[in-house]
């Protein structure tokens, strides 16, 4: 994709790419921005483990998992067998991930504190062949590909590589491998299908029409579906939804005060444990309310993206 800049309101200039000369540059400025880029939490570089040696763990506090973080300019390493090796290594040595992240933070995790079923590694290059692009086109893969540019405007992106919407399961192979079957029986990639299974056709109706009303008002939100819930992300989470057979939980990423509700449907979750961010949940049972909603889900839009 190119990108230009406006030169006086009507002369396009091409911004240029500046790549990136070393794997060291992409992971230096990667770390010192984990939280804004991935919204993780940075551990540690350069973690070594029997015989590997990881270039960052991350930990994602939103699902309670470690992430591994892969830097490559080499176009030739397969990211099947060398993404499920690295995640073979985390699985059969968890307490050593554990020790790791305890000698770097001061809050200390234990065990059951992890759900390792949601591990994943993440690949950050400059550039990947079509064929390693090909081979992430799972439904089930816990590997994420991300290309990163840099320009000599003094910009950079971080693009995520989307797998072609495949109904293939990664099980497929897995039951060829015992290696890859292992892990794909720990790790679990949760999919909008899942979540909608346990609801009636009813609920099904209206997540449909919530989710369609929030992905049209807004152009520029990423749908993550977690193990608990579905999160809509622009900058960072505004609003999650739990589906469940006769309702739809909606909790508004918003801190206590800040929300508007003239008609006093949100629930002050503040004080108690839920899933989801925000301290408001809402209840949707049919679409009575829905464009009332919509408007409270509207200011929690307008509140992170500042």
């Amino acid at each position: 994709m190119a990108y230009f800049l406006i030169d006086n309101n009507t002369k396009l200039q091409l911004i240029k790419e500046k790549p990136f000369k070393l794997e060291k540059d992409i992971q230096k400025i990667t770390e010192l921005n984990l939280k804004e880029i991935f919204g993780l939490e940075f551990v540690c570089s350069e973690f070594t483990v029997k015989n590997f040696r990881i270039d960052t763990l991350a930990y994602d506090r939103e699902s309670n998992s470690f992430v591994i973080i892969e830097y490559k300019k080499d176009k030739n390493f397969s990211v099947i067998d060398q993404g499920f090796a690295y995640l073979s290594c985390m699985l059969n040595n968890k307490s050593d991930f554990i020790l790791e992240y305890n000698e770097h933070n001061k809050n200390s995790l234990k065990r059951e504190d992890i759900d390792w079923s949601q591990s994943k590694i993440v690949f950050i290059s400059s550039s990947f062949t079509i064929y390693q692009k090909e081979a992430i086109n799972f439904n089930d893969l816990p590997i994420e590909l991300w290309e990163v540019k840099r320009y000599c405007n003094n910009t950079i992106s971080y693009q995520q590589i989307i797998n072609k919407g495949s109904q293939e399961s990664i099980r497929a192979i897995s039951k060829l491998d015992s290696s890859i079957s292992n892990i794909t029986n720990e790790i679990k990639i949760y999919s909008e299908t899942d979540h909608l299974a346990k609801a009636s056709e009813q609920i099904i109706e209206l997540y449909e029409m919530l989710k369609n009303k929030i992905l049209t008002n807004y152009d520029d939100i990423n749908v993550k579906i977690r193990k608990y819930y579905i999160a809509f992300i622009s900058k960072t989470n505004f609003v999650d939804i739990r589906i469940s057979k006769k309702d739809i939980k909606i909790w508004l990423n918003l801190p206590k005060g800040k929300l508007n509700d003239p008609q006093n449907i949100a629930r002050d979750v503040s004080a108690i444990g839920h899933w989801g961010n925000g301290d408001y949940e809402l209840i949707l049972k049919n679409d009575d309310n829905i464009e009332y909603i919509m408007y409270l889900i509207k200011q929690a839009y307008e509140y992170n993206k500042k």
